[in-house]
């Protein structure tokens, strides 16, 4: 069945259910939070805003955090060999993503001229690179170790 939001999905059968299901429980869980923020809001004082962006946290972490926990990103990593070796490339990955953000932020923003912006800049690049690492190493260790039991 194709709908509006096919670009979204992929083309395996099985992922496409699964991503359903996810989008699905994320969309339960949308309007639950917001439902509960309706009703909280009189005695939390939180402005539109906070509460639109706290709905979508909810959405986004929970769709991603079932994605990365579910195992079924990477089908073809059976052997042990074959683990290494993406786990090499999500390392490189990582230290590419590390080197094209820093230049990218150094030629439209420019050099940061003192201690603080270099730390501020180094922390935000560390977090997003180990948020990014380490959901690409469970979701690869996770299928790993679901394709290793099929077999």
């Amino acid at each position: 069945m194709k709908s509006w939001m096919s670009f979204l999905l992929p083309d395996d059968e099985y992922k496409e259910r699964k991503m359903l299901y996810f989008f699905s429980e994320g969309a339960i869980l949308l309007f639950l939070s917001l439902f509960v923020m309706l009703i909280g809001n009189k005695s939390l004082h939180l402005d539109a805003q906070t509460i639109l962006l706290v709905a979508m946290g909810i959405f986004l972490f929970y769709v991603s955090g079932r994605y990365i926990l579910s195992g079924i990103e990477y089908t073809d990593i059976s052997t042990e060999r074959a683990y290494k070796k993406e786990l090499k490339a999500t390392i490189m990955k990582t230290v590419g993503f590390i080197a094209i953000f820093l230049t990218i932020y150094l030629i439209i923003i420019g050099v940061p001229t003192s201690l603080n912006k270099w730390l501020e800049i180094s922390g935000l690049l560390a977090s997003v690179s180990v948020v990014k690492f380490l959901s690409t190493y469970i979701s690869l260790k996770r299928s790993y170790q679901k394709n290793k039991e099929l077999l």
